[in-house]
């Protein structure tokens, strides 16, 4: 079942740890099938280097496992949320990776402060409020998709594709899994960038019209940036 789908799902994994993006299994990727609602993700706590296209468990859209030996991620119920909330939604990723962790380690948004950062995220990364204990207490993960749904109330997700868990970590996505991982290397690259940024110039801002620019060449109905088809 869902084959291509479990070899996608594989190698954008397999690709998180390439990226340095993860450490040990501090990471996953999912991908959808819009049509039958199938979701795609890396099995829990298996250590990528060992892990096989097979191994990919495939769940419904209520997270019951229709095919698959192993337990999936333990973020699956986070993951779902993100795919119930935001429809053009094809792949999700979420890792631990260093800088944009630190960010939510602190509570802050990643702020556009140039032009790397304009090209894919079109604002501010934002970061989620805190759990309460209450939601730590209760359903944990899918709490966890809830702040971060919450998060996008007045934002669009697909042109601000990623946000920082508050205390927690990154969590990107795009039109397939594959597009999720790259976003998640832009991510933590615009991270690091504004980390040092903001230690030699603390009061740096990007002008909205520069930001508005480098966005608009690559995305929408006027992009001109690469090449058509």
């Amino acid at each position: 079942m869902l084959e291509q789908m479990k070899e996608r799902v594989w190698r954008a994994n397999l690709q998180l740890k390439e990226s340095g993006l993860v450490v040990l299994t501090w990471g996953n990727v999912s991908e959808i099938d819009r049509a039958t609602g199938y979701i795609v993700i890396k099995p829990s706590g298996v250590d990528y280097g060992a892990m096989k296209p097979e191994d990919m468990v495939v769940v419904d859209g209520n997270g019951q496992v229709v095919e698959g030996k192993l337990r999936p991620s333990s973020d699956l119920a986070t993951h779902l949320e993100i795919y119930k909330a935001f429809p053009n939604v094809g792949g999700i990723t979420h890792t631990h990776s260093r800088w944009a962790t630190v960010f939510a380690q602190a509570g802050a948004a990643i702020p556009p402060l140039g032009t790397t950062h304009a090209d894919t995220f079109c604002g501010a990364v934002p970061v989620t409020r805190k759990l309460t204990a209450e939601e730590i207490a209760g359903a944990y993960e899918k709490e966890t998709g809830t702040v971060i749904v919450e998060a996008f109330c007045a934002l669009d997700p697909m042109a601000v594709p990623g946000v920082l868990v508050h205390s927690h970590g990154p969590f990107t996505w795009g039109k397939d899994a594959a597009h999720a991982v790259e976003n998640a290397v832009i991510l933590e690259e615009v991270a690091m960038m504004a980390w040092h940024t903001l230690r030699m110039a603390p009061q740096s801002a990007l002008q909205q019209e520069l930001l508005d620019k480098h966005y608009s060449r690559k995305h929408g109905k006027n992009a001109y940036y690469g090449q058509k088809g």
